[in-house]
């Protein structure tokens, strides 16, 4: 079957790439690209509160998708089907976040829960006003009852 990737290994960073040349110079991304995966608005006021979420890839153009003016700030970009790394997800939000603080919208994937919490927590360490809230959108979890 043909697939409309040159390589799995290349797929993330090729789909950003893409995106930011796209963008008529509305995106960036972070230095540490590749392995920090962070698109970011090249426009970004520090002084307003920042919002930012990201997950694993694979779902193109989501989660950079997201990103630009009364949207996100910026996405972290995972690779296919994986969450992005703690280091990863706290660069995005030192990157982005001023006195206003951040505010990161997670999805409710254990992964994205815990490496996205770590961040928020490393980031408060730093001084960081930040917040975080889990959106459960995330249908390859099943439904559990509520205690």
């Amino acid at each position: 079957m043909s697939q409309f990737i040159n390589s799995k290994e290349t797929l993330v960073t090729e789909a950003i790439d893409g995106m930011i040349r796209a963008s008529n110079g509305q995106l960036a991304r972070l230095d540490g690209y590749p392995h920090i995966k962070v698109v970011v608005r090249a426009d970004w006021d520090k002084s307003k509160v920042a919002l930012v979420s990201g997950g694993g890839s694979g779902h193109e153009p989501s989660h950079a998708g997201f990103v630009g003016q009364g949207m996100l700030t910026a996405a972290v970009c995972g690779d296919v089907f994986a969450s992005p790394s703690v280091d990863a997800v706290l660069a995005g939000i030192l990157a982005v976040t001023g006195k206003a603080g951040c505010l990161l919208i997670v999805k409710n994937y254990t992964g994205d829960r815990l490496n996205f919490g770590l961040a928020v927590e490393r980031a408060r360490a730093f001084g960081l006003k930040v917040a975080m809230v889990i959106v459960d959108d995330d249908v390859a979890l099943p439904e559990l009852p509520q205690a």
